[in-house]
C-alpha cells in the first residue's frame, strides 16, 4: 500500500540504492511510475504494508516501510530487490553494486569505486571533510542525520592520516 514518503513515520525502515549517474527527467517518471505500482501490491505473507520510495539529487532511491504493526519478510525484501534489478538493467544504473562510495565534490555527487578512494584523497577531491553518503542507515529519521556525514565519520576515517 503505496504512501507519500512525507507520510511515512520516522520510525520505517529504509532501503538506499544509489545509482552510478542521475536520472534524466524521463527516468524519474519511469521510476516513479514502477515504484508506485510496487508499493501498491507489496505485501508480507499476503498483508498489505504501508511502503513507499523517494528519489534523492536525482541519483538515490530510497525505499521504505513502515515495519511498525507488519515486519518485512525475507520474501517482499526479494521482491524490492527484483524490482530494482529489473530498473537496473532498463536503465543501465548499476543500482545493485554496493561497491560505490559517493561524496560530494564541488557541489556534484561523486560516485567512486572503492580501489579509487586513495587518488581521490591524493589528488584533494575526497577529505576528511567531505560529505559522503552512508548507504546503511536503517530508519527514514536517519536521512536527516546519519545518510550524509564527514568523511571523518564515517568507515572512510582510516583512510586520513590522525
Amino acid at each position: 500500500m503505496y504512501l507519500p514518503f512525507e507520510e511515512m513515520p520516522d520510525t520505517a525502515r529504509v532501503w538506499v540504492y544509489q545509482a552510478n549517474r542521475k536520472f534524466t527527467l524521463e527516468e524519474i517518471q519511469l521510476v516513479e511510475s514502477r515504484l508506485t505500482a510496487f508499493c501498491n501490491q507489496w505485501n508480507t505473507h499476503g498483508n498489505l504494508m504501508p511502503t513507499s520510495f523517494d528519489i534523492k539529487y536525482d541519483q538515490f532511491i530510497i525505499l521504505s516501510v513502515d515495519e511498525s504493526k507488519l515486519g518485512a519478510s525475507g520474501c517482499s525484501i526479494d521482491s524490492s530487490v527484483k524490482t530494482l534489478r529489473e530498473l537496473d538493467q532498463v536503465l543501465k544504473v548499476n543500482l545493485l553494486d554496493q561497491g560505490k562510495i559517493s561524496f560530494v565534490y564541488q557541489d556534484d555527487i561523486t560516485i567512486s569505486s572503492l580501489g579509487e578512494i586513495k587518488s581521490h584523497i591524493q589528488s584533494g577531491a575526497l577529505t576528511s571533510n567531505s560529505k559522503v553518503f552512508n548507504p546503511i542507515i536503517q530508519k527514514k529519521e536517519d536521512l536527516q542525520n546519519k545518510w550524509l556525514i564527514p568523511a571523518s565519520e564515517s568507515w572512510l576515517n582510516r583512510y586520513f592520516n590522525n
